[in-house]
């Protein structure tokens, strides 16, 4: 989607339209390095760290000098040629596009131009250069049509005729256009306009801003820093009083026949009541007055193709309004009116709660509990979709956008629609299609989208003497309802109704043996294996081979999984349905050799073995897979694959059946087989295994739950693996089989090489994976800002984190659930000691748990086991028996058991309160008031604190592969120093993000934050801020407003626009960045001190130098409070002060300060590093000046 409207021009500084994604945080100060040097998923310093500390006095000029890669289109950029558009109106645009571009990303462009964004229902003709004239459909690219490249063509908007679905469609456009709700402004744009209304203060305006930054006491007050997170919500421009659906539809029956679709209730400014008839050609003001339908038009002029159109022509303040709002989405940067594809949803909500106004159209749009399904037309068949995609060719680069973009729509809005209908299945709005059997077995068909509970071990054992009834019900003979239980795996029923009454009905016994095992593969880290194993099999993309769109929503302590439906699993069962495989833990498995040749060679990119099993009569079948992966064939004759719990080899760390889940991450496996490959032969490996296997980390950070050993060491179930393998790694391949309860055939030396290679890979996590990325935290090479940051860096680096994600909500009643969740925080953080008379809640189990770690990061893991939801309901209250004692007696408990962590007996009062209740939130889905908390009273929070409560989601939405290689290149072409091609990699990577997923991606971001590197270290600083605004919006819209790269974003244009010697922009951007790392890691944080330095080098360059000093000196205590005396950054601090003083010239304490430096850096880097001699060059720098004084 490479156009652009000229029409909207773009007011305010730092603007631009471009996109990128940052994933990983920056720190922005660094040890002194001068040269960025990204490594495959490793952060890089922002640019101007090194120059605003290490090397205060050096000029930005160290980059590479490179002709201004800005001026250069990069070689994989679109070219982009005029069309003028002549609209409806007569008025005239003109678009830039690209001869790829579809009819729709044309019709996009036009919806997002202020000219025509209010023209939904319309034709485009084609004008050609030889005056020939033709109609565009939807799908065609306009290529096809005619050669715009060549100049000579046009495009002409004629008004098309509208139907009930369109005229609909129209409607809720104008709401969404007249309401700026939509518009999500970044405090960076606001600061830019502020500053540009405000040119003529100039360095005497710092006093303001001194006083704003000044006394770091808000870094200690993390939580009255919680009001100032959310910025103000733009003013609403009122345009009309009341848009509604008049009391009149629906049309009846003799008017339908004139064309009438819609009547449509309007109320003016002026006050002025009209009833508009929507028709099939236009909207017009009907003379009805009073209750009786009067059809006729008024008059002729007030009649318009748009409703906009006719509502200007009625209302004059209408018309006057309306422009406003234009105007007001016309100055926000483009990147703000985008809609995001998969919003993310904040931990704090407005306070005061803003008023809640009557609104009718609202109130129309809640009325019908579509949860997810179209209320116009046929359900959409999600799996047919999504496999029809799959099915588009991909072999060059433009086929290869169309199906990424096709993908990528559909499971986003597979994604939206799942989590509607799994919070419609949790609040009982939608039946179960099983109702005889037990509740936690209960399955929902709802908008062809299957959903079933993932229960957890111990819950289901509860009711262990039920489960032979349900393997009764009448509705399946559920000898999977193992997987029933697990919910998933009956998933498609395929195996519980069809597969199951085929394989066998000797199952009672089997079924009561296999529910235990079963009920075990139930828990939720069973449910996120087998997501991840489904984006495995997902990036591997062999043809004929295909998968479920899936989704877990965790909401109100329930998991709930949610797939796309096989067809014909639901009716009837197919004996044959099952090809591969087994649904009895490997009593009898299937086997077919179409399906096996298709496994195998997925096997193959994902580095494992084919081998032979035997199953319950002793006959060996060949498989590429684990035993009870399933293959099965639907009525539309593709070959499925589900169950895909274990797609690496079990970890050898941890043996044993509480830990049959326990699976290395594919990182690892690939990390592994690189390092192996390496050992065992000279010939050189491709980078594409780090990039892909840094992709899958990146798209797989989810939390899991099994037994993790103390510290670091953690792992976890199986994530997306290698999308392709190579050759030289062929030798490398794994036994998915070994180490589990299935027997393996082949001669024993066999077995036992394949059990060694999975023993050397659990060895190789352990003595070398993990004390790596120990040494990278100590040296600051990794620096988490919080548990998510931790866990994605442990993913990146295939060391798991077991990590649990539920919440003692299971149980209460929905009147119940505002009063618990506030009493559980108050245990949790307060002092609360007897039982408490607020509202009742039921959740006798009390064990939501915070598993708080003491090192890098709290981490909110909340384990609890619940009694039959049913049993809830009867009214009890148990809530109010939790105590904080005994919520933190828990959380010792369940860290002791999972993590093998013994929890200090000082963790509660030293813990970082509002960073670990932040991670509470976002793990929950909990939304609490921004306002300042007293969290030393002993009941900080009350009911009306807890503003909402929503679905948290995990998704298998696809990843753009080769915009990943490209970035993955230009970090080594920029690490290098060849900027030119390192802009054209990462321009080129950005232009295939922006056509597949739009620039609301995270991957978008990162392309913009490596954009900006590179331009700034070219010297084109202003070109830098431009695209570090985007990455800044994209991370504020995708990854969260506080979230740690965020920060980071914000540290980065401080250093931009301090480059530029705008200080006083900077330094309101370094506050926000200071606000936002205080709310994410606490005021105790490597990066925090990092941050003060780059603010007291801002204040030292406006010759402030008493607050410079301030900053400096606490960045110091930081540091060594949490680094030590000897660490490097100490260095970084006494060599800042030391060229501090030396601006005052004091070149007593600048000597002092540097000898310290210089005895740090020899000690740790030794005499000859770089680093050592510069700062003894400083030593001599300052002995000289002393001598001249």
């Amino acid at each position: 989607m490479a156009g652009k409207s000229k029409g909207g021009k773009n007011k305010g500084k730092a603007q631009g339209a471009g996109q990128s994604v940052s994933a990983e945080p920056e720190v922005p100060v660094t040890d002194g390095a001068e040269v960025i040097s990204p490594e495959n998923g490793e952060v890089c310093d922002p640019p101007a760290a090194e120059g605003g500390v290490a090397d205060a006095e050096k000029t930005d000029g160290e980059a590479p000098v490179a002709a201004q890669p800005g001026k250069k289109p990069a070689e994989g950029e679109l070219h982009l040629y005029p069309v003028p558009v002549r609209t409806q109106s007569g008025e005239k645009l003109e678009l830039q596009l690209s001869p790829g571009d579809s009819v729709i990303d044309v019709k996009q462009f036009l919806l997002d131009a202020p000219e025509t964004c209010f023209y939904t229902c319309y034709d485009l003709i084609l004008h050609s250069k030889d005056g020939s004239t033709h109609q565009l459909e939807d799908y065609n690219e306009i290529s096809e049509i005619a050669d715009i490249t060549s100049g000579g063509c046009s495009l002409e908007m004629v008004a098309g005729i509208y139907d009930e679905r369109s005229i609909r469609s129209h409607l809720r456009r104008v709401r969404e256009l007249l309401s700026l709700s939509s518009l999500h402004v970044s405090l960076s744009t606001s600061l830019a306009l502020q500053q540009e209304s405000a040119q003529g203060k100039s360095a005497g305006s710092e006093k303001t801003v001194i006083q704003e930054l000044d006394g770091l006491n808000f870094m200690e007050d993390s939580a009255g820093a919680l009001t100032n997170l959310l910025a103000s919500a733009p003013a609403e421009i009122k345009c009309v009083e009341s848009i509604v659906f008049s009391s009149f539809n629906p049309p009846p029956s003799y008017r339908r026949l004139h064309g009438d679709l819609i009547y449509i209730d309007v109320v003016t400014l002026e006050g002025n009541k009209y009833c508009i008839t929507g028709s099939s050609k236009s909207f017009y003001v009907n003379c009805s007055n009073g209750s009786i339908l009067d059809p006729k038009p008024t008059k002729q002029s007030l009649e318009a193709s748009t409703l906009v159109g006719l509502l200007q022509k009625i209302s004059a303040k209408f018309k006057k309004g309306f422009r406003e709002v234009l105007d007001c989405r016309a100055s926000a940067h483009p990147f703000e009116n985008v809609q995001s594809l998969l919003p993310v949803t904040s931990w704090l909500g407005a306070h005061p709660v803003p008023e809640h106004r009557r609104d009718a159209a609202r109130a129309e749009e809640s009325v019908v509990l579509s949860y997810g399904t179209e209320l116009i037309g046929m359900q959409r068949d999600w799996n047919e979709e999504l496999q029809s995609c799959r099915e588009f060719p991909h072999g060059n680069p433009q086929e290869r956008i169309l199906r990424g973009r096709a993908l990528y729509k559909v499971t986003c809005d597979f994604v939206d629609a799942a989590v509607k209908g799994a919070v419609g299945v949790i609040n009982r709005c939608i039946p179960p299609i099983n109702p005889t059997d037990p509740e936690c077995f209960h399955m929902y068909v709802h908008n062809n989208i299957f959903f079933s509970f993932a229960v957890d071990f111990d819950y289901e054992h509860i009711p262990k003497d039920q489960k032979p009834d349900c393997q009764h019900g009448a509705t399946r003979s559920t000898k999977v309802s193992s997987s029933g239980v697990e919910a998933k795996r009956d998933m498609n029923n395929a195996e519980s109704t069809e597969v199951s009454n085929s394989v066998s009905d000797n199952s009672l016994d089997a079924s009561a043996e296999a529910q235990i095992a079963d009920s075990e593969q139930a828990t939720y880290a069973s449910a996120n294996n087998d997501l991840k194993g489904t984006k495995a099999y997902q990036e591997a993309d062999i043809s004929g081979l295909y998968n479920l769109a899936m989704a877990i929503i965790d909401y109100r302590g329930h998991r709930v999984v949610a797939q796309s439906i096989i067809p014909g699993i639901l009716q009837g069962d197919k004996s044959d349905s099952l090809l591969y495989g087994s649904v009895d833990n490997g009593k009898k498995i299937s086997w077919n050799e179409s399906f096996h040749s298709k496994v195998v060679e997925a096997a193959k990119r994902l580095h494992l073995k084919e081998h032979v099993v035997l199953d319950g009569s002793g006959n060996p079948v060949k498989l590429a897979a684990t035993v009870e992966c399933k293959g099965i064939v639907g009525s539309d004759d593709r070959h499925y694959i589900l169950d895909l719990m274990r797609v690496t080899p079990r970890d050898s760390n941890y043996m044993g059946q509480e830990h049959r889940f326990c699976v290395l991450r594919p990182e690892l496996v690939a990390s592994f087989v690189e390092a192996e490959s390496t050992k065992q032969s000279t010939r050189q490996k491709v980078p594409d295994a780090s990039e892909e296997s840094n992709d899958q980390v990146a798209s797989t950070s989810d939390a899991k739950a099994s037994s993790v050993e103390g510290d670091d060491k953690s792992e976890e179930s199986s994530a997306p693996t290698l999308e392709e393998n190579i050759n030289s790694n062929a030798e490398i391949l794994f036994n998915p089989n070994v180490f589990t309860e299935y027997k393996l055939a082949g001669s024993p030396e066999e077995i036992a090489a394949d059990e060694e290679l999975v023993k050397r890979a659990g060895t190789y996590l352990l003595e070398i994976v993990i004390p790596k990325f120990v040494q990278d935290l100590c040296s600051l090479d990794i620096s988490p800002m919080d548990g998510q940051t931790l866990t994605d860096a442990l993913h990146l680096h295939g060391i798991n984190v077991r990590y649990l994600g539920k919440e003692i909500l299971r149980q209460s009643a929905d009147h119940d659930i505002g009063p618990a969740i506030a009493h559980f925080l108050n245990c949790f953080v307060g002092k609360v000691s007897g039982a408490s008379t607020k509202g009742s809640h039921g959740n006798a189990q009390s064990k939501t748990q915070k598993g708080h770690e003491s090192s890098q990061t709290p981490k909110s893991t909340k384990g609890q086991k619940l009694n039959n939801t049913a049993a809830s309901r009867k009214g009890l209250s148990t809530y109010s028996h939790l105590t904080s004692d005994g919520i933190w007696s828990n959380i010792k408990e369940f860290a002791k058991s999972k993590y093998q962590f013994e929890v200090p007996d000082d963790a509660r009062l030293l813990a970082k309160r509002v960073s670990v209740l932040r991670n509470l939130c976002q793990k929950v889905g909990i939304t609490i008031a921004a306002r300042k908390y007293n969290l030393d009273a002993s009941t900080p929070f009350e009911a009306l604190d807890i503003l909402n409560l929503q679905p948290v989601v995990k998704h298998s939405v696809p990843t753009c592969t080769d915009a990943k290689n490209l970035m993955e290149a230009g970090k080594v072409r920029m690490a290098e120093g060849t900027l030119n091609e390192a802009y054209a990699l990462f321009s080129e990577a950005f232009s295939l993000l922006q056509q597949i997923t739009g620039p609301m991606h995270k991957d978008a971001a990162n392309c913009c934050r490596y954009l900006a590197m590179v331009l700034y270290h070219a010297g084109d600083t202003a070109g830098a801020i431009v695209q570090q605004h985007r990455e800044l919006i994209i991370n504020e819209r995708c990854l969260g407003l506080d979230h740690p790269d965020t920060a980071h974003s914000y540290g980065n244009m401080a250093l931009f626009y301090h480059g530029l010697n705008q200080t006083e922009l900077a330094l309101r951007h370094m506050s926000r960045t200071l606000l936002l790392l205080s709310l994410a890691s606490g005021p105790d944080h490597p990066d925090v001190a990092a941050t003060l330095i780059n603010v007291a080098m801002m204040y030292q360059d406006a010759s402030n130098m008493s607050t410079a000093l301030r900053y400096l000196q606490e960045a110091l205590m930081k540091n060594e409070r949490l680094l030590g005396p000897d660490h490097v950054q100490m260095a970084v601090c006494y060599h800042a002060l030391a060229i501090a003083f030396s601006c005052m010239s004091l070149y007593k304490l600048s000597i002092q300060h540097e000898k310290k430096t210089y005895d740090i850096l020899a000690k740790q880097l030794g005499e000859n590093d770089s680093r050592t001699k510069d700062s003894e060059n400083w030593l001599n720098t300052f002995k000289h000046r002393e001598e001249q004084v």
